[in-house]
């Protein structure tokens, strides 16, 4: 069993009875369907669930898992997902796939938020090892960019998988991918790049998260807001 594997199903010790899960996307959060597929088949678990994502959606789909659509929601049990990045203040750096609105909107919405990674999602500082993804409105993107260059950022839109376009959100947006001066505190950044016209949702998720799950060698170490 590999590390994703391992602090996915860590986190599905926490899904009870009669719980609406918010579902993740990406590796780790596979990982987590399957789990609650197989405790729903082999346990009598009865879960109901809703996506932050159509592929994500799909595989629950395909393993039986009751499935609801997030406009039908007020509020969710719990969420599990992944990251791109955990700094020590348990702040996260997530949207690489873009699914930025629905994955934060879940987040918020849930009484728990439990963020599942490997050891190597670890940085001392969010945008350390990636660029921050920032959706924003395709008609204002221009004016959008030239906000954040003024606070300092450096980037570019996105390009889609056959560099031959924009990439485009589900929500029919784009994404532009930044960087800023490491020097920014993570409560600076989020609240700078929420309060830019023309942002719809940024990658920086700020004072969301209830726990992080890390697992290293074998072992998960919870770690708890």
């Amino acid at each position: 069993m590999n590390d994703k594997q391992l602090v996915a199903l860590q986190a599905a010790k926490y899904v009870q009875d009669g719980m609406l899960v918010g579902l993740g996307t990406g590796s780790t959060a596979n990982y987590f369907i399957d789990e609650l597929a197989r405790r729903q088949r082999e346990e009598g678990l009865k879960v109901t669930t809703v996506a932050s994502s159509t592929i994500s959606a799909q595989k629950a789909q395909s393993l039986q898992l009751p499935i609801v659509a997030l406009e039908h929601i007020s509020g969710i049990d719990l969420y599990v997902d992944g990251a791109d990045e955990i700094s020590p203040d348990k702040t996260l750096l997530k949207g690489r796939g873009s699914d930025l609105v629905k994955e934060k909107l879940l987040a918020k919405a849930a009484q728990q938020f439990i963020a599942v990674a490997d050891e190597s999602k670890l940085v001392d500082y969010i945008g350390q090892n990636f660029v921050i993804p920032i959706e924003v409105i395709p008609f204002a993107w221009q004016l959008t960019k030239r906000s954040l260059e003024a606070l300092g950022g450096t980037g570019d839109l996105r390009p889609n998988a056959a560099k031959d376009g924009y990439w485009i959100t589900s929500h029919g947006n784009y994404v532009l991918d930044m960087k800023f001066d490491p020097s920014l505190d993570a409560k600076s950044l989020n609240d700078l790049l929420s309060n830019t016209p023309g942002v719809v949702e940024h990658g920086i998720f700020y004072s969301l998260v209830d726990a992080v799950f890390i697992a290293a060698n074998g072992d998960v170490d919870e770690r708890w807001a």
